[in-house]
């Protein structure tokens, strides 16, 4: 059997920590006195924390000294890490850990590989972490999807080709991140973001075992 590199992004695809981001977002909005929606909040879906602070000022119209943006950015940090403190297995999406058994038992590479540089604090949190045999996060990379970096350095952990690596993602610039690099893209999510994945699912209960197969063989 061929093995294939099966690479998940955390936020929204293993874990619904978004909330969490979302929160902590609208709280420091609403302290510089501005509202800020969940609508709003999808455009910060797979982008870097310091992108968000920006967008989020720009929507407030707020200008602010560097000083102040690096203090916000602890802040708004400090915030969300007490909100995943409290997070344990309930928070893990339905149907995950069925994918990411399957995948390990037909002997398939599996990493993760996200932008949340508290990625590895959260999959202890939700009991997970030993069922990724790399972790790629915000600490690994350089530059933010839509480059294809973060998938890019999850295969070459695994030691598989990126043409052979097939991509989770919740947010367009993730999809298009594994577009670049030639991956297969499957969303999870909205079919009106995620239009450009190769495959889009809801959530991971749409997702049967011999679908994973046939990836797995194609």
């Amino acid at each position: 059997m061929q093995k294939k590199a099966f690479i998940f992004d955390l936020d929204g695809v293993i874990v619904d920590t978004a909330k969490y981001h979302y929160l902590a977002w609208r709280n420091l909005a609403n302290s510089l006195g501005f509202e800020f929606t969940e609508e709003q909040n999808e455009m910060f879906k797979g982008v870097s924390r310091v992108r968000s602070l920006d967008i989020l000022l720009d929507l407030g119209k707020y200008e602010a000294t560097q000083a102040q943006k690096d203090e916000w950015l602890v802040q708004k940090n400090v915030e969300y890490l007490a909100f995943i403190e409290k997070m344990d297995e309930s928070e893990i999406l339905p149907d995950v850990p069925r994918v990411l058994d399957y995948l390990l038992g037909k002997n398939q590479g599996v990493a993760l590989g996200s932008a949340s540089k508290n990625a590895r604090p959260i999959l202890e949190r939700v009991q997970l972490i030993d069922k990724f045999q790399e972790i790629v996060d915000g600490n690994n990379v350089t530059t933010a999807k839509p480059d294809p970096e973060v998938f890019l350095n999850g295969a070459k952990a695994l030691g598989i080709d990126q043409k052979k690596c097939i991509v989770f993602e919740d947010s367009i610039a993730g999809v298009q991140a594994a577009n670049t690099a030639g991956m297969i893209s499957i969303g999870i999510g909205e079919a009106d973001v995620l239009h450009e994945a190769d495959y889009i699912f809801k959530d991971f209960t749409e997702i049967s075992n011999s679908f994973l197969q046939q990836l797995i063989n194609a």
